[in-house]
């Protein structure tokens, strides 16, 4: 089966207050759990501000290390999901599902296993 990442975008900023985020995070726990029990889930994980990013650029003869993020914008990728699907459509399904529950974009994309 082919592995697809689904990234979550979201606004740059404070995250909503609890009484907005609080039922957010139930369906987003509802969807994990259901590609969980599809035996579709791999891995998934939130990370932190963009501001906390540390971003390497190689050089002529040394590697810079700046402070992030990498891109400036007004969205950054709050989170992912690794799943497992049998092809695009079957992944695209669970991105709905997923874009449902957070309320944000979701970016579905396979994940190269090339050499």
């Amino acid at each position: 089966m082919q592995q697809y990442l689904l990234s979550i975008y979201q606004p740059d900023g404070d995250p909503p207050p609890p009484e907005v985020l609080d039922p957010i995070m139930r369906d987003v726990r509802a969807v994990n759990a259901e590609l969980e029990e599809a035996g579709a889930w791999v891995f998934s994980g939130g990370l932190h501000p963009p501001d906390t990013a540390t971003v390497l650029r190689p050089g002529e003869s040394e590697v810079l290390t700046t402070d992030g993020p990498y891109l400036e914008g007004k969205e950054h990728i709050g989170g992912f999901t690794v799943i497992r699907a049998p092809d695009l459509d079957a992944a695209l399904e669970w991105g709905r599902k997923l874009a449902r529950a957070t309320t944000l974009p979701i970016e579905v994309r396979p994940l190269s296993h090339g050499a």
